[in-house]
């Protein structure tokens, strides 16, 4: 029998190429807590805990007291032989604190990259209901950091030369001008370049109902735009989505299946982002993207700033569960350097997902 024999936190620090902006925060390094759990076999699965305080709360130390201290412990000793092993083990974590979903999301992963090694499969094989046609690549946007249209403007010439073609722009800073700086990043890529914007909860409900009319009738070729108010104001989506013509995502609104529902219920998104960090967990993550496709929602996946292990475990999602749009996975691309060998790839606009089996990780890089 194969059971659980060790979990351990190792906190990682990756310097970014460059600043990422966004209305809640600028950040110049991706902050984690790598967990790796480790099996009577031998084997070690990898998962990954984002420190995001202005977004999900969480912090470097917060994961590692509540792994080290509520979730090791609670997954520690068990058989991990089957799926149904591995059902009770991620049902154990689910229930062994309240919230605290990044740091569930890493143990979550981490588990699942055990077993598809014990069955000499990836992660995303293992996650799909199919057994064919799991892509091997996906496509990714890349995000535009807040700034001034002058210098967003350049940054997306020197992105769509990259080979990216489709813009993620961080607004929400200053409503007065964000139809600016939106219509500079459109003159400068031309009209075959896909523009998505982000509030990140950057506006008022008047006030994102007044920018997202301007852009409609500036006819600047906005494809969505996502968490124009703040997360808790859900009513407040509703109300915006309710008098704009563009599609309205909800991001920060939607962690897990109750907020889904309640999006649903109220008619306050066109679209939803799932996040594991959000959610807690590979197969929850999977089974919203589900529903929200059967309620005819579209849907991205992505990521808060992680490193290839998050986006590696983000990838494997979309992977087994593809989304209706261009997910948003370019988090680890403005990493300098991996903290592990292996993993996911970035080749422009394109991620490689590892033909290994799990998420295809080799251990720490070196100085990692």
């Amino acid at each position: 029998m194969t059971t659980i024999d060790r979990v351990t936190c190792t906190p990682s620090s990756v310097r970014l190429h460059t600043p990422f902006v966004t209305s809640l925060r600028r950040t110049e390094t991706t902050d984690t807590v790598v967990v790796t759990i480790t099996d009577s076999d031998g084997r070690t699965g990898w998962g990954e805990a984002p420190q995001v305080w202005q977004v999900t709360g969480e912090s470097l130390a917060g994961a590692t007291a509540c792994i080290e201290l509520m979730l090791a412990p609670a997954v520690r000793g068990r058989a991990l032989d089957d799926r149904d092993d591995l059902t009770a083990a991620a049902g154990a974590v689910q229930r062994a604190v309240a919230r605290n979903f990044g740091a569930k999301a890493a143990v979550d992963a981490a588990l699942h990259d055990l077993l598809a090694q014990a069955e000499g499969t990836s992660v995303a094989a293992a996650l799909a209901t199919r057994r064919d046609g799991i892509p091997g690549v996906l496509t990714t946007d890349v995000t535009l950091s807040a700034g001034a249209p002058d210098a967003l403007a350049d940054t997306a010439r020197r992105r769509v030369a990259e080979g990216f073609t489709t813009l993620k722009m961080k607004v929400g800073t200053d409503a007065s001008t964000d139809v600016q700086r939106v219509a500079a990043v459109r003159d400068a890529v031309g009209p075959d370049t896909a523009i998505r914007l982000d509030a990140n909860q950057g506006w008022s409900r008047e006030e994102a109902v007044q920018v997202i009319r301007a852009l409609e009738v500036a006819e600047v070729g906005v494809e969505f735009v996502e968490q124009p108010v703040v997360a808790e104001d859900v009513e407040g989506l509703a109300w915006v989505r309710e008098r704009v013509g563009l599609p309205i995502m909800a991001d920060e609104s939607c962690y897990g299946p109750y907020d889904l529902e309640r999006i649903i219920r109220l008619g306050a998104a066109d679209l939803v982002n799932v996040k594991l960090a959000k959610c807690g967990s590979l197969t929850v993550g999977r089974d919203m993207l589900r529903r929200a496709h059967d309620e005819g929602l579209r849907t991205i996946v992505g990521s808060m700033m992680e490193s290839h292990i998050g986006v590696g475990a983000a990838a494997a999602l979309v992977a087994a569960e593809p989304t209706t749009e261009v997910s948003d996975l370019d988090a680890a691309w403005w990493s300098v350097s991996s903290p592990v060998v292996g993993g996911i790839a970035y080749s422009a606009n394109q991620i490689r997902l590892p033909e290994t089996a799990g998420f295809g990780i080799c251990g720490f890089a070196t100085g990692g």
